[in-house]
């Protein structure tokens, strides 16, 4: 399979994660995919894409075999799904770590544990790091296990899906500052409250309008 660009990472990422965590309401219309992708609440990044970046994006998928226009049932307006496991033959522990990957990044396993829990319930830690090993091992390998950060106990995995991973300028980015111990974080002043009160507004209400969008979307199929 050929390297996905952000763009598609992205979308196959949110459309996995709907069709698991909200079934009721998959598959997806674009406006509500374009939500889906640009929700500030578990994302890493978090993004502002258009409704032409996601249909792009979309007409890529497809060419993939990764996604599909929904054609099961009579509506007024376009409907999107995946195919990712069933195209990359996964299981669904092997599925909710790839799509936690997609949507948040480089992880390490108890992070991943407990940013899949809406998706797939792990048993244990062990049951993560099996499911790893179990995709880190595969004849096409879909992840990666980078190197530790200094001043860190655990490793994290990052996916391949986007090509090979370039561990050099992940570490560079991401460790953190060894050379000096960090200066304690000032108090949060009342404009910096009134800022973070703001984002979570924000936030919130794109998630009602996500929700608001999904609702009218049932609503015209119950008609």
């Amino acid at each position: 399979m050929p390297p996905l660009n952000d763009y598609e990472l992205r979308v196959l990422g949110a459309l996995v994660e709907k069709q698991i965590s909200t079934p009721d309401y998959y598959p997806l219309t674009l406006n509500a995919l374009v939500n889906a992708c640009n929700q500030k609440n578990q994302r890493d990044p978090v993004v502002s894409y258009t409704e032409s970046d996601v249909q792009r994006a979309l007409e890529s998928l497809r060419d993939q075999r990764l996604a599909f226009l929904f054609d099961g049932a009579v509506s007024r307006v376009a409907k999107y799904g995946h195919s990712f496991p069933k195209t990359l033959n996964l299981d669904p522990p092997e599925t909710a770590l790839l799509c936690v990957l997609l949507l948040r990044g480089p992880q390490t396993p108890g992070e991943l544990r407990s940013r899949s829990a809406h998706l797939h319930a792990f048993e244990s830690l062990p049951a993560v790091e099996e499911t790893l090993q179990r995709l880190a091992t595969r004849e096409e390998s879909l992840i990666a296990k980078l190197p530790r950060l200094p001043g860190t106990k655990e490793s994290r995995y990052a996916h391949r899906l986007g090509g090979e991973i370039k561990i050099e300028e992940n570490a560079a980015t991401e460790s953190p500052a060894v050379s000096a111990p960090a200066a304690p974080p000032s108090p949060p002043t009342p404009l910096d409250r009134v800022a973070k009160l703001e984002a979570e507004v924000a936030s919130l209400r794109q998630e009602l309008s996500e929700l608001k969008t999904q609702f009218s979307d049932l609503k015209k199929q119950l008609e």
